[in-house]
């Protein structure tokens, strides 16, 4: 099953009967860098994400056109390019918050992808869609919309700022508390699900993100 598959086949995890079915089963750690740029506005999104070896097990097997065992350049390219198509539907798993106010990315100019220690590695930058000024509440997060893929920050320095601008600003990375999280929206979050299963975006309420204020 290629990636695009893999991506799609999140989707189905939405239509099970009871919100305690959609469960990931691609597991990924993530870094992720919020770079102020010369404006003094939010410059782009720097990620880098490594997959667990099951994972990249899979992806090997897809694509290992001359059955080498590895991935070559050409091959990890058309990984990246795969990538760069089936992401750009779920905004290339990025959430980002300006002020309460939702905001879309530029889809990337590629998705740079290695192989190493049996992990895939996916390296891109992502700018966001409309000007950022650094003001007021700005919130920044990676996670999977369709609960397919679980993407993890493993330390709080894995979310940070990047630029004498924002590094000027207060910022804090906030990890959700999954108890708190149901206890708060187990009403609101049930009825939404069965009202629209694909689009309760659950998995948003539960992913870790950095805050910064300006």
């Amino acid at each position: 099953m290629k990636i695009q598959s893999l991506v799609m086949a999140g989707l189905a995890t939405l239509l099970a009967p009871t919100l305690a079915f959609a469960h990931p089963h691609i597991f990924a750690e993530a870094r992720l860098e919020i770079v102020s740029d010369e404006t003094g506005g939010i410059g782009e999104l720097r990620n880098v994400w490594r997959f667990d070896e099951l994972f990249s097990a899979s992806v090997v097997l897809d694509f290992d056109k001359n059955a080498n065992a590895t991935l070559d350049p050409d091959e990890l390219k058309e990984v990246g390019q795969t990538v760069l198509e089936s992401l750009a539907e779920y905004n290339y798993y990025t959430s980002i918050s300006d002020n309460g106010k939702s905001v879309k990315v530029s889809r990337p100019d590629s998705i740079t992808v290695d192989y190493k220690d049996n992990q895939l590695l996916m390296m891109f930058a992502v700018k966001p869609a409309e000007t950022m000024p650094l003001k007021g509440k700005l919130s920044f997060g990676v996670y999977d919309p369709t609960m397919y893929t679980a993407m993890d920050f493993p330390t709080d320095e894995d979310l940070s700022v990047v630029g004498e601008k924002i590094e000027a600003c207060q910022h804090q990375v906030v990890r959700p508390d999954p108890d708190e999280v149901l206890a708060e929206n187990k009403d609101t979050l049930t009825d939404a699900f069965w009202n629209d299963p694909t689009g309760t975006d659950t998995s948003k309420l539960f992913a870790t993100r950095i805050e910064i204020t300006c």
